[in-house]
């Protein structure tokens, strides 16, 4: 069944490969950008502006994306950035720059379509978060937090959405070869300290990428979301996610130690 799709980030990443393919599936989909101008004539659906640090620009958003649509069935989350560095070394600021973006840019552009919705009694709202919403990683702090905020956040509004037939889920992606690395922040290495720890977490994270397989079962969960009818909360994906998760959770002293024998193999 053809849909009228919203896909945040749309320009770039796992988000453009995902409107490309809903797309070329045949259904309406438009994408957001924070500079559409560059992009537009390289895809085949339209591009509005949306920048998710600006409250202008989400606050104007809804109405002119609704001058271009009648309707809206999946709006799907997807635009954020990665501030990465040693917590202690990671300033406050730019760990508010990060909230402000993947956290509350999020949530505002939620409550600019909720009102849409609501009215339709009808809808999904599908968040494109990270397994570190459910773990953490050395150099990540800031992220994870900001994923992990967005996982409880979202836990609550399915709840709330209920009665309205309006769907909520998260996909939680492990680590897969995109291009988040390359508009990511770094904090500065400034602490004398934590030069060794440095040094082991950059090999790690090197090695990590360097092993990450295409994103290609991420956009496959996605398009099973937008067709499912009833869709669960829940979607990891990645080999050994399952996995992980039961480590993490009951055996957390296995799965730091094995972090952090990793660490240790790459230097």
């Amino acid at each position: 069944m053809k849909q009228t799709i919203l896909v945040t980030g749309a320009s770039s990443g796992i988000g453009r490969l995902v409107a490309s393919q809903l797309h070329k599936e045949g259904h309406s989909v438009i994408g957001t950008s924070r500079y559409p101008e560059k992009y537009r004539s390289e895809l085949p659906y339209p591009l509005l502006e949306l920048d998710l640090s600006s409250d202008s620009s989400i606050g104007s958003f809804g109405k002119r994306l609704f001058q271009q649509i009648e309707h809206l069935d999946v709006l799907i989350n997807n635009a954020g950035f990665l501030v990465k560095g040693l917590a202690e070394e990671t300033s406050v600021t730019l760990g508010k720059e990060q909230f402000e973006t993947n956290f509350w840019g999020t949530v505002k552009v939620t409550n600019e379509i909720l009102p849409y919705l609501r009215a339709k009694r009808k809808g999904k709202i599908i968040t494109i978060g990270s397994f570190l919403g459910r773990i953490s990683l050395p150099s990540v702090a800031y992220y994870s937090a900001s994923k992990h905020s967005l996982e409880g956040y979202f836990k609550s509004l399915r709840f709330e959405l209920n009665e309205f037939n309006i769907h909520v889920s998260m996909v939680e992606p492990m680590s897969f070869k995109t291009n988040i690395g390359e508009s990511s922040i770094s904090s500065e290495g400034n602490i004398p300290d934590y030069d060794s720890v440095r040094k082991k977490v950059a090999g790690f994270s090197k090695a990590e990428f360097a092993n990450s397989p295409s994103p290609e079962p991420v956009i496959q969960t996605v398009l099973k979301l937008v067709n499912k009818k009833n869709p669960g909360f829940h979607y990891p994906v990645g080999k050994g996610a399952r996995l992980i998760l039961f480590l993490q959770h009951f055996a957390y002293r296995l799965f730091e130690t094995s972090i952090l024998k990793k660490m240790n193999q790459k230097n």
